[in-house]
C-alpha cells in the first residue's frame, strides 16, 4: 500500500512529519496546533486557537480533494478542558462556520502540554474522500 504525504503550501513546511498521509482514499490528518503561516501560535485564547488549528486541518483535507463532510473522526488534545468547555458555544459557532453541520466521531483528551508551549489545542483526524474528488499529490 502506497503512502502519500499531503503537505499544502499554505501551511508551514513540515520537517520530520507530514500534515497528512493519504492511504488509498483515507486521509490521516496530522495533529495541527494554532500555528499561523509565520510559525507562531495565534494569540487570543482557546476560541482563536481552535479556529486556526481546525482551519489548518481543513486546509490539509482540501489539499487532497476532501470536504468537511468527509471527516469520520476528530481528536482534540486540550491543555485546559474547563476553558474549552466554558467556550463551547463559541467553539461550536466556529465549527459550523468552517465545517457546517457536520459532526464526525470526536474525542477530547486532556494533556499537560503540547509541542509548542503556548499551544492550548491540537487537532487530528481521519477522513475518507470519495474517489471522484480525491487529489493525490505528486511526490
Amino acid at each position: 500500500m502506497r503512502l502519500v504525504a499531503v503537505n499544502p503550501e499554505a501551511l508551514p513546511a513540515p520537517s520530520g512529519y507530514s500534515h497528512g498521509t493519504l492511504v488509498g482514499n483515507t486521509l490521516h490528518l496530522g495533529g495541527q496546533t494554532a500555528l499561523d503561516a509565520g510559525m507562531n501560535i495565534v494569540p487570543g485564547g482557546i476560541v482563536e486557537q481552535f479556529r486556526q488549528a481546525f482551519g489548518n486541518v481543513l486546509t490539509t483535507l482540501r489539499a487532497a480533494g476532501g470536504e468537511p463532510a468527509d471527516l469520520v473522526s476528530i481528536t482534540l488534545y486540550l491543555t485546559d478542558i474547563p476553558d474549552y468547555q466554558a467556550h463551547g458555544k463559541e467553539i461550536g459557532h466556529v465549527w459550523r462556520e468552517l465545517a457546517g453541520p457536520v459532526y464526525p466521531a470526536m474525542a477530547g483528551i486532556g494533556c499537560t502540554a503540547l509541542w509548542q508551549p503556548e499551544a492550548m489545542i491540537e487537532i487530528l483526524g481521519v477522513a475518507v474522500i470519495p474517489e471522484d474528488r480525491l487529489v493525490v499529490p505528486q511526490r
